[in-house]
């Protein structure tokens, strides 16, 4: 996992709480890495979730809200930093329908070895969308947040649905979003 994932979401800690807790839940943790991250680098997903799990040890907030609050984050930080290519979209149907043919592509040529999730997405009606997320890291609720917070920087109002986490630990999940018409 790229290693920007991992210092956005220590400094997301440090400035949501406290650097003495980006401290205690490295020593909780104990990463194989050693927790000294760096944005270019790359690191085992496991530690990701091991850091989300001693946080929510120490804060008594369940690892999925977790994931959803560093999911609203991360995207935050990664449409500040792609500024350029993203600011095309002109909603956030447009942009989530786009993940697979153009910004994974682009990823892709960027970080040839990166191992992106998968998405399918269903037009249900012109207010409607349907998207599958599929991934071989239990990252469904940081998924959930990144879509959460699209909608959210789009201003749009729309309804998020998780229909079904399609297993227990997080590898796929349903999400139903529901736009209200937008007035004419």
């Amino acid at each position: 996992m790229k290693g920007v994932v991992f210092t956005e979401f220590l400094a997301m800690v440090g400035d949501q709480m406290s650097d003495d807790m980006v401290d205690m839940i490295l020593e909780d943790a104990a990463p194989a890495s050693g927790g000294a991250y760096t944005a270019v680098g790359y690191y085992d997903w496991r530690e990701m979730t091991a850091l989300v799990a001693a946080l929510s040890r120490r804060t008594g907030v369940p690892v999925s809200d977790l994931f959803h609050r560093f999911g609203r984050h991360i995207f935050t930080v990664l449409y500040d930093g792609h500024r350029q290519y993203l600011k095309a979209y002109d909603s956030a149907f447009d942009m989530l329908q786009d993940i697979e043919q153009h910004i994974h592509v682009s990823v892709r040529k960027l970080y040839p070895e990166a191992e992106l999730p998968t998405f399918r997405f269903e037009r249900v009606d012109a207010d409607t969308l349907r998207i599958s997320y599929s991934s071989p890291r239990p990252l469904a609720w940081l998924c959930a947040g990144l879509v959460a917070q699209c909608c959210t920087h789009f201003g749009e109002d729309i309804q998020i649905d998780c229909l079904t986490a399609r297993d227990r630990i997080g590898h796929q999940i349903d999400f139903l979003l529901k736009r209200s018409p937008r007035a004419g």
